[in-house]
């Protein structure tokens, strides 16, 4: 399998159609792949964030009772990053 990654790159990353049902098996695979790839990332820099927001809310909220709702809104917003990644990857395949 290994000796066949220059023949798959190749053929992924050519501009032409694929032409066989190898081809096209390959490019799905890929494009799932690329998909999945592009998901792990989006949550991984969402985790990232709410790391800090979720810390700075706990923060305000223990000296001022009223930033509840605007500390819980702060923590929820990275989240739609990967909700979008998610809605990217319908509207794409």
């Amino acid at each position: 399998m290994i000796e066949n990654l220059p023949e798959l790159f190749d053929t992924v990353l050519s501009t032409a159609a694929p032409t066989n049902d190898q081809d096209v098996e390959v490019a799905s695979y890929m494009a799932g792949a690329a998909a999945a790839i592009a998901v792990g990332l989006a949550a991984l820099g969402s985790g990232y964030a709410e790391r800090g927001i979720g810390a700075a809310a706990v923060g305000a909220i223990a000296e001022d009772r009223d930033m509840f709702v605007p500390g819980i809104v702060m923590t929820v917003l990275p989240e739609t990053l990967v909700i979008f990644a998610i809605v990217v990857i319908f509207l794409v395949s």
